[in-house]
């Protein structure tokens, strides 16, 4: 466990000709989404941290072992990452391109840009323990592509790229599950109530200074049942690896907290749709009720012995990996396999998607 706690601190509506796919998924009205842009963490990130010094990586093998061919890219998972399947599934584009690509184009720009860092939080200690890029920081990124937005497309369809397309910020597994739990460093300052009012009030200030920004269509995630990943379970779930109910119910109370703050912004910006998405229920009934989804292995990743590995634990020299992912709820010992997000994706996006017309 040594090792491990050394790692863990650890367009487009009107320029369709852009498109390389079909929108599946459409508003009402047969209004489609021009754009995808995302914040957060490394369930959405398509390859920010592959520079960065830092344990929580993941562009090398067996990551990306199911990606288009067979590579690995920086996201942290064997294929596509959610990101990946709604910038498809809405008709923007194939995969999600990070804003730190070097292969970045201009016209990439017209379909939205990944900001997300695997390892960042709300909780700004929580970017500075895993060295990755923080929530300020991608804002600040955000501000730049807006600037190129206009210098390159000109201040109108730039508005209309702002107001229209769909934004989504994923964050807070970090805090909760390393930056809280599992370092127990915040443990000195904040007890769950206390920590989880800080995180909700952090989440607030950032979709504020998206709407201040131009924002219109913004999707905030809860935090996923943490009590139930492999590594948590290992951590804290006795020799039966069962699932820890504390860190579930800190989960549920920031996600309580979430959505009621979440609500109180709606209505103050009746023009805007601000939209909490729960991911603790369908992950959870995933990982309860595997078989239901053709999935057999809920309580450990396919990456190595699935208890402890990720990042760079998770590497080439582990000749553990189980050979058939197709079963497996989880990759590695945080994070869900290509499969079950494509699961949870398709929930996601038929429990939600009006919400945005």
């Amino acid at each position: 466990m040594e090792l491990w706690n050394v790692v863990f601190v650890w367009c487009v509506l009107c320029f369709g000709f852009l498109h390389h796919t079909e929108a599946i998924v459409k508003l009402r009205g047969n209004e489609t989404i021009p754009a995808l842009i995302l914040f957060g963490d490394s369930i959405v990130d398509t390859g920010a941290n592959n520079n960065l010094i830092t344990a929580f990586k993941s562009n090398f093998p067996p990551y990306g072992r199911d990606f288009h061919a067979a590579q690995p890219t920086g996201r942290f998972s064997n294929g596509k990452v959610p990101s990946d399947f709604l910038a498809e599934e809405l008709g923007i584009n194939e995969y999600s391109v990070a804003y730190t690509s070097p292969n970045l184009q201009p016209d990439d720009l017209l379909k939205g840009i990944n900001f997300a860092s695997g390892g960042t939080g709300y909780d700004p200690f929580t970017s500075q323990l895993a060295s990755v890029i923080p929530l300020s920081e991608q804002l600040e990124q955000f501000k730049e592509y807006i600037g190129k937005l206009k210098a390159n497309f000109g201040e109108a369809r730039t508005n209309f790229i702002l107001s229209k397309s769909l934004v989504l910020v994923v964050s807070s597994s970090n805090d909760i599950a390393n930056t809280y739990f599992a370092s127990g460093i915040r443990k000195l300052d904040y007890d769950v109530p206390s920590y989880t009012d800080m995180l909700v009030q952090l989440a607030s200030s950032f979709v504020k200074e998206l709407y201040g920004l131009g924002v219109r269509r913004m999707g905030v995630f809860g935090a996923p049942p943490l009590g139930c990943l492999p590594f948590m379970r290992t951590m804290f779930g006795g020799e039966e690896r069962e699932c820890r109910e504390e860190i579930n119910m800190a989960s549920k109370l920031f996600n309580s907290k979430l959505s009621s703050e979440l609500h109180k912004l709606h209505q103050n910006w009746p023009q805007a749709k601000i939209v909490y998405i729960n991911i603790y229920d369908p992950l959870l009934n995933i990982i309860q009720n595997p078989m239901k989804y053709g999935l057999e292995v809920a309580d450990r990743g396919c990456c190595g012995t699935g208890s402890v590995e990720a990042g760079i634990l998770c590497n080439p020299l582990d000749l553990q990996t189980c050979t058939d992912d197709s079963k497996y709820v989880f990759w590695d010992s945080y994070h869900p396999t290509q499969r079950t997000y494509q699961i949870l994706v398709g929930e996601i996006l038929n429990k939600y998607m009006n919400n945005f017309s």
